[in-house]
């Protein structure tokens, strides 16, 4: 690879706090990096992060030493709206981050807190789509569906559909996570038709170790259309490290919709209990199944053009105390 290979993260966690509630459940941190999760206490951050901040500054560390030049910031219910603190990061540290904001979903007039958003600067709003099919969801009103005893939210409401409406006509990215398989795609189908002009990166890689994932990767087929590769790990931790699967997925779906555009995310920090952030993409560099060129726009190319980072740092290789 070349010495000029510019590594992008697309899909990166950052929180001071997490104290939230998702499906009915209380979430929240426990010392030395646990959580309550769903009821299970789980490690949610590496347990030398002993003061349970998953900061900015943790992270620029670990992308300085893993020669990670920008990333990209996403959110989650699961860590509770962290728009005040991306909004800082994303000003503090303009050039190495994009931050997307998130709107609370699950009850009507989201639009108003989206314009508010726009406003406040945010180029990007995510939306965790696959927590609004689920048997304890809140929201109440038009687009509401149900199934037995499971609540679902649309995506086609006109709620939703204004919502993308807006983003499209302000430029803005759209950052989603959809339900297993193709359970959200006709959907995504439909806005993506309406909306021909919005940028969309479909995370989680489809849920690739799920029934059905090749039906989120084929959404890519549309322009501007995106798939990272957020936790891709996570989702074949069974078989671990170098994650061969994982490498034929990439090649699989590459074949499918193109390497352009597919591109590489960690899911920091969690991923980071198991692996080492070099390690969620230097899998990527040590594979013989891509060319160095399908490499470069994976980790970072694809990404650069998408989200309109500039003047990325040049980042040297720094030996290690143990080499």
């Amino acid at each position: 690879m070349g010495k000029h290979l510019k590594i992008i993260d697309t899909h990166a966690h950052l929180w001071l706090w997490q104290d939230t509630v998702v499906d009915g459940q209380h979430n929240y941190q426990l010392p030395d990096g646990r959580a309550m999760f769903f009821g299970q206490e789980v490690q949610m951050l590496p347990p030398f992060l002993t003061g349970n901040q998953n900061s900015a500054e943790t992270l620029l560390a670990n992308m300085n030493y893993a020669q990670v030049a920008a990333a990209v910031i996403t959110q989650e219910f699961i860590d509770g709206l962290q728009n005040d603190y991306l909004e800082y990061v994303g000003r503090r540290w303009n050039g190495r981050f994009f931050t997307f904001g998130m709107c609370e979903y699950r009850q009507p007039g989201f639009l108003t807190d989206a314009q508010y958003l726009i406003r406040r600067g945010f180029k990007g709003i995510k939306i965790p789509a696959a927590r609004l099919i689920s048997p304890h969801v809140t929201a109440i009103g038009e687009g509401m569906a149900h199934a037995g005893s499971v609540d679902r939210i649309w995506l086609n409401t006109p709620e939703f559909m204004q919502l993308f409406h807006l983003m499209e006509d302000n430029g803005m990215i759209l950052g989603i996570e959809l339900a297993d398989g193709d359970t959200q795609v006709g959907e995504m189908e439909e806005i993506v038709q309406e909306c021909p002009d919005l940028k969309v990166v479909i995370g989680h890689f489809g849920m690739v170790t799920r029934k059905g994932w090749m039906e989120q990767i084929r959404l890519a087929r549309h322009r501007n259309v995106y798939i990272d590769s957020g936790g891709i790990t996570w989702l074949f931790n069974e078989e671990y490290y170098p994650f061969p699967s994982a490498v034929k997925a990439i090649r699989e779906a590459a074949d499918e919709v193109g390497i352009e555009k597919l591109m590489w995310g960690s899911d920091y920090p969690r991923t980071i209990t198991a692996i080492t952030y070099k390690q969620s993409y230097d899998w990527i560099l040590k594979t013989d199944m891509l060319t160095d060129a399908e490499k470069e726009a994976f980790l970072g190319g694809n990404a650069c053009r998408l989200f309109g980072f500039k003047d990325l740092p040049e980042l040297p290789y720094v030996k290690n105390m143990s080499e």
